[in-house]
């Protein structure tokens, strides 16, 4: 193998390493994420609220993708994966209303 070849694999490796470490944290940090939603659709359980809330999503969501905009990350994903999380978060929630 070449000098370059074998930087580029080295590289490589370096960047996959990374890549394996923020999945590892993103898995942690919706998993904490998830345990906080889960005590707030008890909560709101408990006091007969309804399992979503149009306006902290909206204000949620403009948040996100102003950040995603600040961090450089494209907004439109950014949207998409929060409707997703948040989403599986009133599905949740509607489970504990029954």
């Amino acid at each position: 193998m070449s000098d370059p070849a074998a930087r580029a694999a080295e590289l490589l490796r370096n960047h996959r390493e990374s890549i394996d470490r923020l999945d590892a944290i993103l898995v942690y940090t919706l998993a904490e994420r998830f345990k906080h939603t889960q005590a707030v659709g008890r909560l709101k359980a408990e006091h007969n609220l309804p399992p979503s809330d149009p306006v902290r999503e909206a204000q949620q969501i403009a948040r996100l993708e102003g950040l995603a905009e600040e961090a450089d990350l494209d907004p439109v994903f950014a949207k998409k994966f929060l409707n997703f999380v948040i989403s599986e978060v009133i599905r949740h929630h509607e489970k504990l209303q029954k």
